[in-house]
């Protein structure tokens, strides 16, 4: 089954510890809600910065990079029907999916 990443984008900024508190218990329940295709729930990310071969750009430039999950899922559409989902895009961010594609090494 193909594997795909969700790259998430935007810090949401919270009112207060509780809506923020209330986010991560949504996003837990979300997560659960997903089953046997999350592959890795991944990681929140902190500060970021780019790096091209013009530099480094501190912060992650216009849009940094928020955390990451694999997913699998039997089509592209179908990833993005669980990312829809996400309390991510509610709260204000955006998720980028991604087809993982196989690499040999």
């Amino acid at each position: 089954m193909p594997k795909f990443v969700f790259a998430y984008h935007g810090a949401p900024q919270f009112k207060s510890k509780q809506d923020g508190a209330d986010h991560m218990v949504a996003w837990r329940d979300w997560m659960t809600g997903l089953g046997d295709a999350v592959v890795d729930p991944g990681v929140p990310v902190g500060k970021s910065m780019t790096v091209s071969s013009t530099g480094v750009e501190e912060g992650g430039g216009s849009n940094p990079l928020a955390g990451v999950t694999i997913v699998q899922a039997d089509t592209m559409e179908a990833a993005v029907t669980m990312a829809r989902a996400c309390p991510h895009i509610t709260a204000g961010g955006t998720i980028e999916a991604a087809e993982a594609m196989d690499m040999e090494m």
